[in-house]
């Protein structure tokens, strides 16, 4: 990792639970290939620099939305000048909720899959999940 780079943590609950590990476990060998490579190749290497894109939308009160809309194949062609490798596309639309802080570390709460479901019900309640974590996140640790 180089100095440049942010770091990744993932949220965990009280008893050990880590929503987005369960939540990226779950998704298809396409998907998960994608959100692996939008982690590494755009999050983790541009940080908040995305907020100026629409890779990454800010959702109030430190809370963002990290927001994956290519396959992996597109990722590295357009992050690391990769040629087209012209496997069959697939349609990905997922949602990574995020928490900057510290020094240049990322903390992912949650996600979900947006093209599975995209009504706006489904992220509101996905958003009110994510700022559940992160208010939880952010309370000082008890004895």
């Amino acid at each position: 990792m180089s100095e440049d780079e942010w770091r990744l943590e993932v949220y965990e609950t009280e008893d050990g639970r880590q929503p987005f590990t369960a939540w990226a476990e779950k998704l298809s060998e396409t998907k998960f290939v994608a959100l692996d490579a939008a982690l590494r190749l755009v999050l983790a290497e541009r940080g908040l620099d995305l907020a100026r894109s629409e890779w990454l939308k800010p959702l109030g009160e430190g809370l963002h939305e990290f927001r994956i809309r290519h396959d992996e194949d597109e990722i590295r062609r357009m992050f690391e000048g990769e040629e087209a490798r012209g496997r069959h596309r697939s349609r990905i639309l997922l949602r990574v909720f995020v928490h900057f802080h510290g020094a240049r570390v990322i903390l992912l709460l949650s996600g979900y899959d947006k093209g599975r479901d995209p009504s706006e019900q489904r992220q509101r309640r996905e958003i009110a999940k994510a700022r559940k974590y992160l208010a939880h996140w952010r309370r000082p640790q008890r004895p």
